[in-house]
């Protein structure tokens, strides 16, 4: 029989202190209250350990009463993998694990625990000349844990990599409470399975991440940012290959952004001016990094030869940080000012990049077919593929009506494009309790097999993120 919540509380007092413990329904909203305000399940409890042995207590003592546990972050994910499903579950916070145990500039690696806020992380190894890589809106809050362990992606990809590849080794407690030690800052290391690589991305359904060696790398002198208008995700798709090209391993990001996104900024007031060179369909926001001694003007030329080729007619360089800062608001703002315009229905899919203009095309007309007056507001890393494919409302139409006709339908269609161009149904913000039933649907038999057996052999009592990623 499950325990009581009155028990679970009591039991987590005597193993970390009843300040670390929060068993009042009215003191959980932080932990509960996730972005997209879809999931509203109870906690039994919430335990906030000071350090990785409070953690393996808690996970001893879960493992022998089986008490499902579910590890949090800066509760910042989207798709419910850090929020209960059932109700009896505890929520583990890391929070109080915040600390930069090293930063080796000479290895390039900094060791984060998992409660560490990414924005601290930045400043603590930008002190020392370098930076981590990783970057996202929600960089403020979100932290070192639960971007592992949602494999995030953030809009540097297409330089650096996502969360997984950012990673050099991880310190993790399992199910059992014993702790992996592999803190490993090796470039070469072939003695066995990359653990590691199971624990990132497996949004706590195979251990906890309580600490992580992260690639760092030399702070660039200076970034060269425009804004530049194109007719179509086409002209994007060709922009993008001449600014590799010509730019290389240099080019940080190419994002794209359709007008309808800089229309709702305006309007709603995300923006105070318009960072635009003018009016167009579509939007690029590129940024090459200059490192030190590096030629000047890199970017700018590149624009250059594209406005010779006729292949854009208007772009905006950045002549200041508070430019930059302007341009970047305006693609990170785009999920949240949709939310003014009432309800929308969101996928975040990739496929390869040359399919993104037949993606967005298809999808659009689709969707436009099924709901006439529908608000197409595709945007995002056209540079490594990830489309957030989101749908805003018809003006002055019903929310709730629209999400109840609309949002089964519309995932199906656009799910049924991304898969038949050969994409994923999660590029960045993983499965969690919204799309367990989906990945069934589209993984591959086998594969969903060894998740299986990895899941038992690891959690056999089943009581890491019950009902998260495999259901």
């Amino acid at each position: 029989m499950p325990l009581p919540s009155s028990q679970i509380v009591s039991d987590l007092i005597a193993l970390i202190g009843g300040n670390a413990v929060i068993g009042e329904p009215e003191r959980m909203g932080l932990y509960l209250n996730e972005p997209r305000k879809r999931f509203h399940t109870k906690a039994a409890a919430i335990a906030l350990p000071g350090s990785v042995g409070e953690v393996q207590a808690i996970m001893r003592w879960a493992n022998e009463n089986e008490v499902a546990v579910i590890p949090q972050g800066g509760n910042t994910g989207l798709v419910g993998a850090q929020v209960p499903l059932r109700g009896d579950e505890i929520i583990l916070s890391l929070a109080k694990l915040d600390r930069i145990r090293a930063v080796d500039t000479a290895a390039g690696t900094m060791t984060a625990e998992a409660g560490v806020i990414l924005e601290n992380a930045h400043k603590a190894v930008e002190a020392e000349g370098t930076i981590f890589p990783l970057w996202l809106g929600s960089q403020g809050s979100a932290r070192i844990g639960g971007l592992l362990s949602s494999n995030a992606g953030g809009v540097n990809v297409l330089a650096y990599g996502n969360a997984r590849e950012l990673t050099m080794g991880v310190e993790a407690v399992l199910a059992d409470g014993r702790l992996y030690q592999g803190l490993n800052s090796l470039k070469k290391d072939n003695t066995g399975y990359d653990l590691k690589n199971l624990l990132v991305g497996a949004e706590g359904t195979l251990g906890i991440i309580t600490a992580a060696t992260l690639k760092i790398y030399p702070k660039p002198e200076d970034f060269e940012t425009a804004l530049v208008n194109i007719a179509s995700p086409d002209v994007g798709l060709k922009l993008f290959e001449a600014m590799r090209e010509r730019i290389g391993a240099r080019l940080n990001a190419f994002e794209i952004v359709p007008a309808l996104g800089l229309e709702l900024q305006l309007r709603h007031g995300f923006l105070d001016r318009n960072p635009s060179a003018g009016p167009s369909p579509w939007y690029a926001l590129i940024e090459v990094s200059r490192m030190k001694g590096g030629p000047e003007g890199t970017l700018l030329a590149a624009i250059e030869t594209a406005f010779a080729e006729g292949m854009i007619d208007n772009a905006v360089m950045a002549e200041s940080l508070a430019d930059r800062t302007h341009m970047w608001a305006f693609r990170e703002q785009m999920s949240e000012v949709q939310s003014k315009e009432g309800a929308s229905i969101k996928h975040d899919v990739s496929v390869p990049i040359a399919a993104i203009p037949q993606l967005i095309a298809e999808g659009v007309t689709a969707a436009e077919r099924l709901f006439p007056g529908i608000r197409p507001v595709p945007f995002g890393h056209m540079g490594d593929g990830n489309i957030h494919f989101n749908f805003s409302q018809p003006v002055g139409a019903d929310g709730k009506a629209f999400m109840a006709e609309a949002d089964e339908k519309l995932h199906e269609v656009i799910y049924e494009i991304v898969l038949r161009l050969g994409g994923s149904v999660s590029a960045e913000h993983g499965i969690g309790q919204l799309k367990v039933d989906l990945l069934k649907q589209v993984k591959d038999p086998v594969a969903l097999s060894m998740m299986g057996a990895i899941k038992a052999a690891l959690d056999p009592k089943g009581i890491l993120n019950p009902g998260k990623m495999l259901g």
